[in-house]
């Protein structure tokens, strides 16, 4: 039986603020606020992320110590030895690790989101289970799903899964930016079987071990932030696995690989509303003491404009994890596209958050910690967070790519034209903020028209025009980001209702703009101008500078075969 969707309904034009509230207790119980101190307690005295930034590693005690805590398996059922604790507690977890070290966050997420986890207790036989599960409390695992020439479209995959002889597989392929996958000890790798009489092939989901003969991790991946993290190129040659180790029947490795997604696109929203957090203290404490024009800059108009949406926003941010961590807790509600437009929102509004923080910071903001320091003022590390945060917009489903994913849901659901919508009543007990509800209800009304008419000006052409169609999306996105923050500030009460007031008032403002966009844009002239850039009618504009870039293809072309350098595999002492 198919469950109930907010984001489904709000794509459909309705505002079902009864499938929000009341909003359902955390459930988090005495064990959790225990196990929360104690990884508070653990953050505050054993981390030093100055140290994790320096030296571009995690180091080993720290990442013992969070075994000792439980925290690789905060969710696992004590059943297979995890703490068996809520979602909500995994959020709040790991907006503690994510502000003592941003790689921490990505750690344990990595492991317990799209790792071995998820896709065991959602497709894992109980053998299975039993066997993999309980390693999974000490042991690290990742998921390899990129390949160089991948992106967000795994129907490029190259990775193969060859049937043997005596039933089980061999796999082949190079994977690219695999998070923990060279700390790892298993390993989700997702391969195409061929078909055959035996099966039907297609991309499926295996099981390996990461110390198997034939698994090599030939590089260690540096960006440009989240320093610290472990991601990799990881190279299979001839790897043997059994047929126990696939998970699910041969062609569902999509399924796997979108279900895990689905339930841990959360990380990133909760990663974003503790950079939120962040951000707003540091707003405060700087902008009363730092003094222009005899007056502290908090009071100049200017840097009260930013302060008020830094504030505004990150009650948005922890209100969209909250809402939707304990509703996916209960298990009542189908949270999927509420899940991918928080992640969409949250990652884009914390970026700008960042921004707006260095702005604040000024030449203290673009400056390192660890030099402010050095010359004997605090370190605020905000280019740290500057540069960790926009990593957010990329990865687990591109900013693009989830505005094409979510609207690719609201157009194969074609309502009947005669059943438009019309604007409701908003629940009794909002108060002053009943009408910020009553805006979302109309709103969304509205967006399902727009997506009608987009329908009827361009037939089945609609799906291409991903312009027009971000836009109803991003639209989509800032509604539910404010009824999130209606129902979570009906619940906390007091000065929340404040926070939410001042959140739905600037988020009205970016929706006008929007909804202007909708019809009124560049869209065809920059599309046009696109491929006159393309087909190089205006390479004369890139005269007069040099190109700094080291030479190399574009795209790597893996060559297939066994290694041919060191396997850079670090294992952690367990």
């Amino acid at each position: 039986m198919s469950r109930p969707s907010f984001g489904g309904e709000l794509l459909r034009g309705r505002l079902r603020v009864d499938l929000l509230d009341p909003l359902p207790e955390a459930g988090a119980g005495a064990d959790a606020e225990a196990f929360l101190a104690r990884l508070r307690a653990f953050c505050t005295d054993k981390v030093d992320g100055r140290l994790i930034e320096r030296e571009d590693r995690i180091p080993d005690e720290v990442v013992d110590g969070l075994r000792d805590l439980g925290a690789f398996a905060i969710k696992l059922p004590r059943e297979y030895g995890g703490l068996g604790l809520p979602g909500v507690c995994y959020h709040r977890a790991l907006m503690i690790v994510s502000s003592a070290h941003s790689s921490l966050g990505e750690l344990l997420a990595a492991h317990q989101a799209i790792g071995l986890i998820q896709p065991l207790r959602l497709f894992g036989t109980d053998a299975q289970r039993r066997e993999l599960l309980p390693r999974c409390v000490r042991e690290i695992s990742a998921f390899a799903l990129t390949e160089p020439d991948i992106g967000n479209d795994p129907f490029r995959m190259r990775t193969t899964a060859t049937p043997t002889d005596d039933g089980g597989y061999r796999l082949d392929g190079v994977k690219l930016w695999t998070t923990n996958g060279t700390i790892a000890h298993l390993i989700v790798v997702m391969a195409l079987v061929p078909p055959s009489e035996s099966g039907p092939g297609g991309m499926s989901a295996f099981v390996v071990e990461a110390d198997a003969p034939g698994v090599t991790v030939e590089h260690r991946s540096s960006f440009l932030g989240l320093r610290g993290l472990e991601n990799g190129v990881v190279r299979l040659h001839d790897v043997r696995v059994p047929a126990s180790r696939r998970i699910g029947p041969e062609g569902q490795g999509l399924q796997v690989a979108l279900a895990a997604q689905d339930t841990g696109r959360l990380s990133m929203p909760a990663v974003c509303a503790a950079a939120a957090k962040w951000s707003l203290k540091i707003a405060r404490e700087w902008s009363g003491v730092r003094v222009q024009w005899d007056r502290p800059i908090g009071e100049h108009e200017a840097v009260a404009g930013k302060i008020a949406y830094i504030a505004a926003t990150a009650f948005a941010l922890e209100a969209m994890v909250e809402v939707s961590g304990r509703h996916a807790d209960t298990g009542l509600l189908d949270t999927h596209t509420e899940a991918e437009l928080a992640k969409l929102f949250a990652s884009e509004q914390a970026w700008r958050i960042a921004d707006e923080l260095m702005q604040i910071r000024g030449g203290r903001g673009y400056e390192t910690a660890e030099s402010a320091a050095a010359r004997g003022e605090r370190g605020v590390p905000v280019e740290q967070l500057f540069r960790d945060l926009r990593i957010g917009r990329i990865f687990d489903g591109s900013s693009e790519a989830l505005r094409v994913f979510v609207a690719t849901d609201a157009l194969a659901d074609e309502p009947d034209p005669a059943d438009r919508p019309t604007p409701g009543t908003p629940p009794p007990g909002f108060g002053v903020l009943a009408g910020h509800l009553s805006f979302a209800d109309a709103t969304s009304a509205e967006l399902a028209g727009h997506l009608g008419d987009g329908r009827r000006r361009w037939g089945e052409a609609v799906a291409q025009r991903q312009l027009f169609l971000g836009r109803v999306v991003d639209v989509a996105a800032e509604l539910y980001a404010m009824t999130a923050s209606c129902v979570y500030a009906r619940a906390l009460g007091g000065t929340a209702v404040e926070l939410a007031d001042a959140f739905c008032r600037q988020s009205r403002q970016r929706v006008a703009e929007l909804r202007r966009r909708l019809w009124d844009n560049t869209d065809a002239d920059d599309v046009a101008l696109a491929r006159g850039v393309l087909d190089g009618s205006f390479t004369w504009l890139e005269e007069g500078v040099l190109d700094a870039s080291i030479e190399g293809p574009w795209i790597a072309e893996p060559a297939p075969g066994p290694a041919t350098g060191p396997n850079l595999h670090r294992t952690i002492r367990r």
